[in-house]
């Protein structure tokens, strides 16, 4: 059905879009429109409804009505930063729309991707004709090199100098659609390509190595403040001004000119302050409120964004969530499986670990190192426990958000998450090259024992025991290297703010930063056994109503 969706809406891009077949990018409009923004929102879409992995194969896949338009640009590589721009830039240019970007920004405290305090946009490129077209493959690199994380890390409250590319949106039907981005202030950022009726926000994000894969916004982006600009953003509208037109009706010359903040109408900042007085935009003390009840923030979201549609199908959730959470499972295969392959884990342990394992300048570990991909999923595997034992606890009360018609809840759950745990295997080939098959229920209870580490043993990446562990060849240093790194694998938040170029004594000293003790609870099967086998009745009392 889906294929037959896609293919469809394809069949009317081919049919009407103005692509440009050249390398030459023609502006033919001042702004972008509705519409311009509606089909922006279908490609991007149809290549989140593809199967492509990465930029490359996206940018050649039928999803992609424009591939044969351009075959010297297809093959081109980005990360997480970079995937969103590239794909709006690109549309741009074959749907003949100007187009600028914050190319400098600043800020305090070291790292920019980092940074304590909002980075400010210090420059802007306007990409505009000069009157012989613009050459758009080299136009769109420029950009690529120009923008990174750090260009995301903005106020979203500025109101003055060079304006940001993004603006935070209201949460309500419509406002967050495919092309809204997703910006994790740790460092990741990820497009939205659909949102279903139940307020689920479905998104695509690229990696170092290039990959792209897709997944499920959630706790694992965390909550930001306001002067950091995580969370949801969408592209801020802008006018080409100064302009004149040739002969043939391309405009010319011009620069753009962005609307400020309370000129968009759907500006908003509620999702940093609530919807409650909070004055000081403190996000700690941010309370949601829908239809009068109050609801913890990713649960608000779901529900604005549905108009309030949303409803709790504690069976479908465990089953949608699960098979999320299995994507992103597999998807960390892939950078362990690398790993191996180009031979990093038999490599001796440095001596101490980069300054920060979350964000190192260290190429080796940047690329081959999974803290910050284990970290998010270890935060959507707390949300996920917590979000259903919220369910749980509602049906127990007869809430009527909860929609369940049987009688046996536990003994549906149980049987639910049995059959989603069988589908989800995950196999790796341990160090004799013999195959470990693992199932859901295998990776959750093994969750806070996989290693980061990119200098491990792939039975320790996938946090083997036991005769699991007996065929992995490394010697004892780095076993100690793996049993001094517990605390920090028992934290799902990461600290990017930490000095962390701990040595093995350091860890062992439990030194500041260095992890927490103990793992929060994850045991979504332990949470299903332990729930009642049935809600009892209570009639009612005679005058109850």
């Amino acid at each position: 059905m889906v294929g037959k969706f896609v293919l469809a809406i394809l069949a009317v891009w081919l049919a009407c879009a103005p692509a440009q077949a050249t390398g030459t990018w023609r502006i033919l409009k001042d702004h972008w429109s509705a519409q311009d923004e509606a089909g922006f929102g279908r490609f991007v879409a149809a290549l989140g409804e593809s199967d492509c992995s990465s930029s490359e194969s996206c940018l050649r896949d039928p999803a992609n009505p424009y591939r044969k338009t351009d075959q010297h640009f297809l093959d081109i590589d980005v990360d997480c930063a970079k995937w969103p721009y590239l794909l709006r830039a690109y549309y741009a240019w074959k749907n003949g729309l100007p187009f600028s970007y914050v190319d400098g920004v600043s800020g305090e405290g070291g790292d920019l991707r980092f940074t304590k305090t909002a980075n400010r946009a210090t420059g802007r490129r306007d990409i505009v004709d000069g009157g012989e077209g613009i050459d758009a493959p080299a136009a769109i690199r420029h950009m690529l090199d120009s923008v990174f994380s750090a260009t995301y890390r903005t106020d979203a409250s500025e109101t003055r100098g060079v304006l940001s590319d993004f603006f935070s949106p209201a949460m309500k039907p419509g406002t967050i659609r495919p092309g809204t981005l997703i910006y994790d202030v740790n460092g990741h950022v990820a497009i939205v390509y659909k949102v279903d009726e139940d307020g689920r926000i479905f998104y695509m994000d690229a990696h170092p190595d290039f990959t792209v894969t897709r997944s499920v916004f959630g706790a694992q982006f965390g909550q930001s403040p306001a002067r950091l600009g995580g969370g949801l953003k969408n592209w801020r509208p802008f006018k080409l001004v100064g302009f004149h037109r040739d002969a043939a009706g391309h405009l010319i010359g011009g620069h753009m000119a962005y609307a400020e903040n309370d000129q968009i109408a759907d500006f908003s900042l509620v999702q940093y302050a609530g919807t409650e007085p909070n004055p000081k935009l403190d996000v700690k003390k941010a309370r949601f409120v829908y239809d009068g009840a109050q609801l913890g923030f990713y649960e608000y979201v779901r529900v604005a964004v549905s108009g309030g549609r949303m409803s709790l199908t504690p069976l479908y959730e465990l089953q949608a969530t699960m098979k999320t959470l299995c994507n992103d499972l597999n998807d960390r295969a892939q950078y362990v499986d690398l790993d191996i392959k180009d031979g990093i884990s038999v490599k001796d342990h440095p001596r101490r670990l980069p300054d920060n394992i979350y964000g190192s300048n260290d190429n080796e570990w940047e690329t081959y190192s999974t803290p910050s991909r284990d970290a998010r999923i270890k935060a959507a595997f707390v949300q996920f426990y917590k979000d259903l034992k919220e369910m749980i606890d509602l049906w127990v009360k007869r809430d009527p958000r909860i929609v369940y018609d049987g009688l046996f809840l536990q003994k549906d759950l149980r049987e639910t998450y049995a059959a989603q745990s069988k589908a989800c295997p995950i196999t790796y080939l341990n160090s004799a090259k013999q195959p470990v098959p693992m199932s859901f229920d295998d990776m959750m209870h093994r969750l806070f024992r996989l290693s980061f580490d990119p200098y491990h043993c792939i039975e320790l990446r996938w946090g083997a025991v036991g005769e699991e562990r007996a065929s992995c060849p490394d010697q004892k240093m780095k076993l100690k290297w793996y049993d001094a790194e517990q605390r920090l694998r028992n934290q799902p938040d990461r600290t990017y703010d930490i000095q962390m170029g701990f040595d093995i004594d350091e860890l062992n000293r439990h030194v500041k930063g260095s992890g927490i003790d103990a793992p929060p609870p994850v045991d979504i099967k332990a949470l299903i056994d332990s729930m009642p086998d049935q809600v009892a009745f209570t009639p009612m009392k005679p005058g109850d109503r």
